[in-house]
């Protein structure tokens, strides 16, 4: 998907360092987002699957944040895309994901960040952004709870979101829906009818689900 001009935010392309190598980004900067309360990054699916920060779940994720006036990052893990080094089934990409919250910490100082992750992005980003003092909610999208472990969630209090489609092939719904009502803090699960796991034809209803949830947990942000 190509970055469309958009007249609300200015869109640079730029190279993180990260531990394996450089990592390619984009990054949102809208006029207001210095006032926005938080700034935020965004987590691709799986890489070895064709996952990278122009899939479509990603993209409309970071558009609903970017539309409530935060600045927003997307970039691609270790091996995909322009980002150098080689898949390192989730280890080495949680590294990553801190690589990429220190960019946007130095961008945006003393600012809580929320993080944002979709299927392979959201099992490594949601572990990252639970143990980084910095990242202050979270937004889980197709949570692969059928194949991947989620216990680290157990010990972690921030408010979070989970986005799931009712036909998600990669986590039963009940299953994510059992495993939130085990959680410490504020967890709010979200089943949009008649989706799977890549939401097709229902990212409106999830987009606006992320923007629904962030206007009751910061009604000062603008739309």
């Amino acid at each position: 998907m190509s970055e469309s001009h958009n007249e609300h935010h200015q869109a640079e392309k730029l190279f993180l360092d990260g531990p394996a190598g450089r990592l390619e980004a984009v990054l949102w900067t809208p006029a207001s987002a210095s006032a926005a309360p938080l700034a935020a990054l965004v987590c691709h699916p799986h890489p070895l699957y064709g996952g990278t920060l122009h899939n479509k779940v990603v993209f409309q994720a970071a558009k609903a944040l970017d539309r409530r006036g935060m600045a927003v990052l997307r970039f691609n893990f270790r091996g995909t895309g322009q980002s150098e080094g080689t898949h390192d089934k989730g280890v080495g990409e949680q590294e990553d994901v801190r690589a990429a919250l220190d960019f946007l910490a130095l961008r945006h100082p003393g600012k809580p960040l929320l993080l944002a992750g979709f299927s392979f992005g959201c099992w490594v980003g949601l572990r990252a952004g639970c143990a980084d003092e910095r990242v202050a909610e979270l937004i889980g999208l197709g949570a692969p709870v059928d194949g991947s472990d989620f216990s680290y969630l157990r010990s972690c209090a921030k408010p979070k979101l989970f986005l799931h489609g009712a036909n998600d092939e990669y986590g039963d719904p009940r299953k994510l829906e059992e495993l939130a009502a085990g959680l410490p803090g504020e967890n709010k699960v979200a089943v949009i009818e008649g989706a799977d796991h890549f939401f097709t034809g229902k990212l409106e209803e999830m987009r606006a689900e992320i923007d629904s949830w962030l206007a009751m947990r910061h009604p000062e942000l603008r739309r």
